[in-house]
């Protein structure tokens, strides 16, 4: 069990889910995110569900230390902190809040903080609802708000990743910038290439065409090595030798 330290990673807590195949997509989406912990709430057709484990692509500790409870109120019994995932309030009075928002509370909350998804077809009943202590909605176009219990597990454990170091890819060495001189150089020679072959026409349009090229060719930031491979296409076009400088 993991410690009770303020910003301890969530349980995810699924109630009566029907499938055994959206258990093992949902511990595919916690363990993208960063969550590991899986408590389950009588399942219908019971735990373990041979159809978890293919769905879980590779998520396989989440399911061998998935807990199995016969209630909700055993499952969140040593959680302070309960969010009830639902797109209504169903008649229960309570505060609110986006994932995000929850997320931010879960990170700083002092104690365990279950956050709970009810069965496929129906969500949570009123009677789940009614022992959280908070309401989360995922904004969802109003004219089609159908989200998997996947979809929704995965909405809620991005949110919290969000505070967390999670490893991303490396990051493409993109090289250093071309100081302007080096630039200049390259600018010039393409400059001269282009009044020599009469590219700026007519006259009048000169200032202008100029001043687009150069805001053209300033965008992209290019490094020291693109500057040289650019020149040296330069060189090439013009018949010459590629430039020493």
């Amino acid at each position: 069990m993991a410690d009770h330290l303020s910003g301890s990673p969530p349980v995810i807590v699924l109630v009566r889910p029907q499938l055994g195949e959206n258990i093992g997509k949902a511990a595919r989406a916690m363990l993208n995110f960063g969550l590991s912990e899986l408590r389950l709430v009588a399942p219908r057709d019971g735990w373990p569900n041979p159809s978890a484990g293919p769905a879980a692509s590779g998520a396989d500790s989440v399911l061998e230390h998935a807990t199995l409870f016969a209630s909700l109120a055993d499952a969140v019994a040593d959680c302070a902190h309960v969010y009830a995932t639902t797109v209504r309030k169903r008649g229960v009075t309570k505060p609110v809040l986006t994932p995000e928002v929850a997320a931010r509370e879960i990170h700083g909350a002092v104690g365990r903080s279950a956050i709970v998804f009810g069965p496929e077809r129906s969500g949570l009943a009123s009677d789940d609802v009614a022992l959280a202590r908070t309401i989360v909605t995922v904004p969802i176009n109003p004219v089609f708000g159908s989200l998997n219990l996947a979809q929704a597990v995965m909405v809620i454990a991005y949110e919290w990743s969000k505070g967390e170091a999670l490893v991303s890819p490396p990051a493409t060495d993109l090289g250093t910038p071309a100081p302007q001189d080096e630039f200049e150089g390259m600018y010039g020679q393409l400059e001269t290439m282009l009044v020599n072959a009469g590219f700026f026409h007519p006259p009048e349009r000169n200032v202008t065409v100029r001043r687009t090229l150069r805001t053209l060719l300033t965008k992209p930031g290019w490094t020291s090595q693109e500057v040289r491979t650019m020149r040296g296409v330069l060189s090439a076009l013009d018949g010459k030798k590629r430039p020493r400088d």
